[in-house]
């Protein structure tokens, strides 16, 4: 695995948080509201016997025991990855390293912070991941279920 590759895991894994957050926001909306019957003709293979709601929490519940989960796999990351940056020697390297895959930062917002214009730091960026070593049994973040794309 590419130090970039490696380093960029916890932002994708946050967005996938952040993903099934607003999912289970739309699902507790959907739980505590009214759905008006439906007067067309309808054809179901299947009863289901549980009212509408029920099905949201479950799906709720199902949602939130694997946000925790990929929470307690970023926090893990996060420390590891913390962990790689600090074994690069140079400062401002070190430093655009933590903002960009730590903190998330844009370019801009890291050349706010540092003082330096963006050409400056995309350098100092290429450089510090080339300084960068994988550890060698990083924690990798699987998608975990097959079915999902991020």
């Amino acid at each position: 695995m590419k130090a970039k590759e490696y380093l960029h895991q916890a932002y994708r894994l946050d967005k996938r948080i952040q993903s099934n957050i607003e999912e289970m926001e739309r699902l507790r909306e959907l739980s505590t509201s009214v759905s008006s019957p439906s007067w067309g003709e309808r054809i179901q293979t299947q009863r289901h016997t549980d009212a509408l709601f029920v099905r949201y929490l479950e799906r709720i519940e199902e949602l939130q025991i694997k946000i925790n989960d990929e929470v307690d796999h970023l926090v893990a990351l996060k420390a590891e990855i913390r962990d790689v940056i600090n074994k690069v020697t140079d400062i401002d390297e070190r430093m655009v390293l933590r903002y960009r895959y730590v903190h998330n930062f844009t370019w801009e917002q890291i050349g706010d912070e540092l003082n330096a214009d963006k050409s400056t730091i995309r350098r100092w960026h290429g450089n510090a991941l080339n300084h960068v070593v994988v550890p060698e049994n990083p924690i990798v973040i699987q998608m975990l279920n097959s079915n999902e794309h991020f």
